[in-house]
């Protein structure tokens, strides 16, 4: 029996397992499963404003109980990232203040101290900031929540940046840097951003070993002092807590802290992504990484569930995918392959299709990835491709509510983005909607096969001869517009390309 039908079994095992006693009192015992007949499923989602509390000088709180166990989970979202720095700052500094946030210790406790401190508590506490937003989060048990809160908001408020773990960090940092080349999934992540949106954009700037070098401990607590302020906090509380009480500490924790600047705008990127065949040459890899795409939507694009069921079907619904199934399972020429339809939050994401494949092999599952792509946009999806794609959407839906952290950092999410919670009502209904007329119609109005950017990473002395079994499929012929640049490898220091 081969592993795949025996995972079959095993899933059939254990439904009948948990469902079949209610199944069987409704209906007699089928000749076969899959005369199985389910109920349809009940599920109505959370209304977010129930859990929802304003707290001081501006600060929101989502709080959901869960009393099953005597455990508290406090995640905190905070409004700030890089984009937030003033424009003198150092570009490293937002995410070093992130990391050191937590490992430098606080006003009272040194660093050893305040992990020590922790430890004593079995309490799980860490910080990040990103490009876009930072958190905060800490994990503890219920009757250790007051000298873990005292803790955690001495952290976010006093926090010390301990010379000696700013050090260290900066090591770590510096050592990551000098791998910089060395995968060729991340020169492709680098690249494909630099593709999309320029340059010059805040969110495709790579600090180099020099500013690293330079930040310093002042710089951290400036950027703090600057950016983290109970006007750009949202939290999320899930577990054994009582509402009443847990804002009430919120709010004696925030008191007397004063409100800064409030995070402005996440700015564009105003760049046009230009079409074309862009090579970056890496000659230790027998095979090749490729990006191909173009810009996508914003988040609150109308069309955004035909969209997803598009993309679902075309490339990112695994191995019911078109684009799997081809590349992998049809024609063999790649582990795994997919499609990403992005929705950037405030500005477009990217649409983007990806594989990885032998450096012979690259220009025939390129040419079969934009064959799909056409096809999609040309011809009306199944059916049961239809079917199949909506039903993973709906039915996977709940999964957002399956525990109070979950449901409690769903809504803080929506908070931060601005979003309409109203969406999470209505989600089903308007998947449940989509036919093959409106997957066709995105396909042909957000597809651009003559705007496609493609990314090729490896050794492309290789990838550019071709499978000699399959001469007529050459990379350079599947350029857009024939234009073919290649793209040298920076130092990973100092961030310089060298000229083309």
């Amino acid at each position: 029996m081969n592993l795949s039908r025996t995972r079959q079994l095993s899933v059939l095992l254990t439904v009948l397992l948990i469902a079949g006693p209610a199944v069987m009192a409704q209906q007699e015992i089928p000749g076969h499963p899959r005369d199985l007949v389910f109920a349809g499923l009940d599920f109505e989602p959370p209304d977010a404003l129930r859990y929802r509390h304003e707290l001081q000088n501006g600060a929101v709180a989502f709080v959901v109980e869960d009393h099953d166990l005597p455990l508290v989970n406090i995640a905190l979202t905070i409004r700030t990232g890089s984009y937030t720095a003033p424009a003198q700052a150092n570009p490293g500094v937002a995410s070093l203040t992130g990391s050191q946030l937590r490992s430098g210790g606080t006003a009272s406790l040194a660093a050893a101290d305040f992990d020590e401190e922790l430890d004593f508590l079995a309490a799980n506490v860490g910080s990040r900031i990103g490009v876009t937003s930072g958190g905060a989060n800490m994990n503890c048990l219920t009757k250790d929540l007051e000298p873990c809160l005292d803790l955690f908001f001495e952290m976010l408020r006093e926090p010390r940046f301990d010379a000696e773990r700013l050090a260290l960090a900066k090591s770590q940092s510096l050592q990551s840097m000098e791998r910089r080349n060395d995968s060729t999934t991340g020169i492709e992540g680098r690249e494909w951003s630099r593709l999309m949106y320029g340059t010059e954009h805040f969110s495709t700037q790579a600090l180099t070993a020099d500013q690293l070098q330079a930040l310093t401990a002042e710089d951290l607590a400036a950027f703090h002092a600057y950016s983290l302020h109970p006007g750009n906090f949202i939290f999320a509380v899930s577990g054994d807590v009582e509402p009443g009480a847990i804002v009430a500490a919120l709010d004696s924790y925030l008191s007397g802290w004063p409100v800064g600047e409030a995070a402005g705008d996440v700015p564009e990127p105003g760049f046009e992504p230009q079409p074309g065949l862009y090579l970056v040459h890496k000659d230790d890899v027998n095979q090749g990484r490729v990006s191909l795409g173009h810009l996508g939507a914003r988040l609150g694009n109308p069309d955004r569930f035909s969209l997803q069921i598009m993309n679902d079907i075309l490339g990112g619904g695994g191995f019911t995918s078109r684009i799997m199934s081809r590349v992998r399972s049809d024609e063999g020429l790649a582990y795994s392959a997919g499609t990403g339809f992005g929705f950037g939050v405030h500005y477009a994401g990217s649409f983007r299709a990806f594989f990885q494949s032998r450096s012979e092999a690259v220009a025939r599952a390129t040419a079969i990835v934009l064959e799909e792509v056409e096809r999609i946009r040309n011809e009306p999806v199944s059916e049961e491709e239809l079917a199949t794609a909506k039903a993973s959407f709906i039915e996977s839906f709940t999964r957002n509510f399956a525990s109070a952290a979950q449901v409690a950092s769903l809504f803080a999410s929506f908070e931060l983005q601005g979003r309409d919670f109203d969406y999470l009502k209505t989600y089903r209904n308007n998947m449940a909607a989509v036919t093959a007329a409106d997957v066709m119609r995105v396909a042909r109005e957000y597809l651009h096969p003559d705007r496609l950017v493609i990314l090729a990473v490896g050794n492309v002395d290789d990838i550019l001869a071709g499978d000699p079994d399959h001469p007529e499929t050459l990379l350079e012929g599947l350029a857009p517009a024939g234009n073919v640049t290649r793209i040298s490898l920076p130092d990973p220091l100092t961030m310089q390309y060298p000229e083309r």
